[in-house]
């Protein structure tokens, strides 16, 4: 079982600042560097980043932090380019990658825009990733399901990784969870309070035991949104004004940061942390919350690399 903690910091910038925060991430010692997609975030879009290309650019600023897509928005992709995608980009990068998907919907107008029907999202996810799996780890793939229709397809080269790159399922409910135990190396739920993440560790561990499935190697992601201020209110009502505008909800957004996110003086973050890893959480990719600009989220990327991880790690030795 993995029972090492690990950290990561997500992407806050557009492409343009691609390079210098990855060197930025990787100089202050996080082991993973993220980011994740949305192909038309609202209509208009808000700017938003193709995740394997982004990865791609920092993984030639790099030598050493892993690769996360958290998360690459998988009912989108053709399995065999996505295998052909994720195969170049894990042998370019020395075996750093690792793949985060998720099935999406939260914007219906990306789907229709791409011709994908929404209600389709989560059997196209799992056929991709059967596929996926089969195509990265095999000569030839046959494959006939609702959605694709292959017949002896490979790729080569095959990913450096063996078997293959780790595959971090993303979700909040029981089918993403049956989906990650089936499919998946790993899960990586967000918006989740510690009591959620360890309900949702029994509830993983008991499909797995119903299906028969070996998850002994399973690696316990969580993607927290962090805001860090002396005062907890105030950290609280940034965070709110920061992530109201992303995601669908009729209530005082105050109320969904103060139950899910990380909010506070360095020790109430601290507090906050490891009672998500009390609760499973083994991999911890922080998500900058802050309407200050990007010199605000270096500061905070700072004081999480300097004063937060060295405690968590102390008090978890």
């Amino acid at each position: 079982m993995n029972t090492k903690i690990e950290f990561g910091m997500s992407l806050s910038g557009g492409p343009e600042d691609i390079i210098q925060e990855a060197k930025r991430v990787e100089n202050l010692g996080f082991e993973y560097i993220s980011g994740g997609e949305h192909f038309m975030r609202g209509s208009p879009p808000s700017s938003t980043n193709s995740i394997l290309t982004a990865l791609s650019v920092a993984a030639g600023a790099t030598e050493r932090v892993k690769l996360l897509s958290a998360i690459l928005l998988l009912p989108f992709y053709n399995p065999l380019l996505l295998a052909k995608f994720t195969s170049t980009l894990d042998i370019a990068s020395h075996g750093r990658l690792t793949l985060g998907i998720g099935v999406g919907g939260e914007f219906p107008v990306e789907f229709e825009a791409a011709g994908i029907n929404v209600k389709h999202r989560g059997s196209l996810s799992n056929e991709i990733l059967e596929i996926l799996r089969s195509l990265w780890t095999k000569n030839s793939t046959t494959f006939k399901g609702q959605h694709f229709d292959l017949k002896e397809v490979s790729i080569n080269p095959l990913p450096i990784q063996k078997p293959h790159p780790p595959i971090w399922v993303a979700g909040r409910r029981t089918p993403a969870m049956k989906r990650a135990v089936k499919y998946g190396t790993g899960w990586f739920p967000y918006y989740y309070s510690p009591e959620m993440y360890k309900s949702s560790v029994n509830e993983i561990n008991q499909i797995a035991n119903e299906e028969k499935i070996d998850i002994s190697d399973f690696e316990w992601g969580f993607m927290p949104f962090i805001s860090i201020h002396k005062n907890y209110e105030e950290a609280t009502k940034i965070a709110a004004e920061a992530l109201g505008g992303r995601y669908l909800y009729n209530g005082n957004f105050a109320n969904i940061v103060k139950k899910y996110c990380i909010l506070g003086s360095t020790k109430e973050c601290v507090d906050r942390i490891q009672e998500y890893i009390d609760a499973g959480a083994k991999k911890i990719i922080f998500n900058i919350s802050t309407t200050a600009g990007a010199k605000d989220k270096i500061i905070q990327s700072e004081v999480i690399s300097k004063e937060i991880i060295p405690e968590i790690i102390n008090i978890n030795k």
